[in-house]
């Protein structure tokens, strides 16, 4: 089904980054693709960054996505955990710009209300709520981190039924020339 709007779900991380493509139309949604993005173990920084960058890019050229949904950025148990994962959005919202994608960020809680219809629901009841919602087969596999990405895309699509364009409860970002953050 392509008749109504693509969304790539970015589900962050510095070591694993998720991605999922979902589409919907009149409420109606489907799967496309869904996967995970894994850092080589001992690659440095920069590596790692590019290496989740060069996958990005070609998973959005693959799938030609109208917008990127992403997780927003959660409270991390250390200062460094923090800044690896910023590291990565930065990276997720790069192809988001360098392909013309509109950007929403939504919370995990705002995920998880939107997709279980419980803010605290665990990774197993999301990812249960996610092949429920998306008829996916049973066979399927389906890693927790590319769950999450499609449950975020699912959530952007949901928000984006129920609720006019200008006034999604995800906050839209465009990125100015100089690379900041204009509203």
């Amino acid at each position: 089904m392509r008749g109504g709007m693509r969304i790539i779900g970015i589900d962050p991380g510095n070591a694993v980054t998720g991605f999922g493509i979902v589409d919907g139309a009149a409420g109606s949604f489907a799967y496309v693709d869904a996967g995970t993005i894994r850092a080589p173990r001992n690659a440095s920084a920069p590596a790692r960054l590019s290496n989740i960058y060069q996958h990005l890019i070609e998973v959005i050229a693959r799938h030609r996505p109208d917008a990127m949904s992403l997780e927003r950025n959660f409270t991390a148990l250390n200062v460094q955990s923090a800044f690896r994962l910023g590291e990565a959005r930065a990276i997720a919202m790069l192809a988001a710009d360098r392909h013309g994608l509109e950007l929403y960020e939504y919370t995990p809680t705002q995920v998880k209300m939107t997709i279980a219809g419980f803010g605290a629901a665990d990774k197993a009841q999301v990812k249960a709520m996610v092949r429920r919602t998306l008829r996916m087969a049973p066979t399927v596999e389906l890693a927790d981190d590319a769950a999450d990405a499609l449950a975020i895309a699912t959530c952007h699509l949901f928000q984006a039924r129920m609720t006019p364009r200008r006034n999604l409860g995800a906050r839209a970002t465009n990125v100015g020339a100089a690379g900041e953050a204009v509203e």
